[in-house]
């Protein structure tokens, strides 16, 4: 891992993003109020379930969504607050991965058109210092200069995900957010991918928002990790000790869900199922979010909202239980309290 710098290179306190719904007679809690720093040089991860809310999160941080309120400074700068010329300069240091390369590439382009684009749209030099530049971003990440001269359906999606990682590099950036970058690939090809954002990181300083569902991968590239759940953060902290002990159920739950390496007769029987579907975002439950798919949910989890806490120094949950005595270390007596 990177050596991380204090200065924070993103400062987010509550954010919040909402859509309308399509008759506007309600409104989708896309992101209800999350705050977090992202420290230069390190790989922060977001984990949780599809609708949790973390490709937004994503997507606000390089300006590709605004937010509804709350607020968010870059290097200390508020990008609420800098005119549009500015911003339009601004937002080059913080780009976007995204998970599908088949959709982020245009069929019609050659490749080393495709990574160019940036470069040209930024006015970055003249046609043949771009294309310069677009060839050596694909020789740093795996291709060879002739791959340039293909298109996309001649691409394995290894390599269409190895054009993406070189057209966000063009621009030089400081932040990568990398959503679900590695889920579309096969099992053999994932290593090689994250092997070379680790190098990545390592020769260009860069500091990344790593997005996933998966557990594995956001364990072995993070530095910190927050676990997301329908809108709002359930648990932050640094990877190990989170991973060796959460303390949220639903981190608990994630982390049971995990396949071990062991034989069958000698894993614990620690799956930890839960129970139904994540609620909706337009009305979703009183109290603590979690507490409808909770096991160890009791009556104030529907009457209270828990507070986002510093229980440790680092690790931040949000739990009325978390920290107590025996808590998650028993056989609990509830599945979930009503909606």
């Amino acid at each position: 891992m990177a050596a991380l710098a204090e200065q924070p290179i993103v400062s987010v306190r509550d954010l919040v993003v909402r859509f309308p719904t399509q008759d506007r007679r309600a409104t989708v809690k896309a992101i209800d109020g999350v705050s977090f720093d992202v420290r230069a040089g390190e790989t922060f991860g977001i984990i949780g379930e599809s609708g949790s809310g973390k490709t937004t999160v994503g997507r606000t941080l390089v300006f590709l969504q605004p937010p509804t309120s709350g607020t968010m400074h870059h290097d200390g700068v508020d990008a609420a607050s800098i005119s549009t010329r500015e911003l339009r300069q601004h937002r080059r240091d913080y780009q976007i991965i995204f998970q599908d390369p088949n959709a982020a590439l245009n069929p019609r382009m050659s490749i080393v058109a495709s990574v160019m684009e940036p470069l040209k749209l930024a006015k970055s030099g003249t046609a043949s210092e771009c294309r310069a530049r677009a060839i050596a971003a694909l020789e740093r990440v795996g291709l060879a200069p002739e791959t340039g001269d293909r298109y996309p359906h001649q691409l394995s999606g290894g390599q269409k995900q190895r054009v993406l990682i070189a057209r966000a590099l063009t621009l030089r950036p400081r932040l990568l957010v990398c959503d679900e970058v590695v889920a579309a690939l096969d099992m053999s090809i994932r290593g090689d991918v994250l092997n070379l954002f680790a190098e990545l990181q390592r020769d260009f300083g860069l500091t990344y928002v790593f997005i996933t569902h998966d557990l594995s991968v956001v364990s072995h590239i993070s530095d910190r990790i927050a676990v997301m759940y329908l809108g709002r953060f359930m648990e932050m902290g640094p990877t190990e000790p989170m991973m060796a002990q959460p303390l949220h159920p639903y981190t608990e739950a994630l982390l049971s869900a995990e396949p071990s390496p062991l034989p069958s007769d000698l894993r614990q029987p620690r799956r930890i199922v839960l129970q139904g579907e994540i609620p909706s975002p337009i009305d979703p439950p009183s109290g603590c979010r979690f507490r409808t798919r909770c096991r160890y949910a009791q009556p104030d989890c529907a009457t209270t909202e828990p507070v986002w806490r510093e229980l440790t120094p680092g690790r931040f949950v949000a739990c009325h239980y978390a920290g107590q005595p025996g808590f998650m270390s028993s056989q609990p007596t509830h599945h979930g309290s009503a909606s």
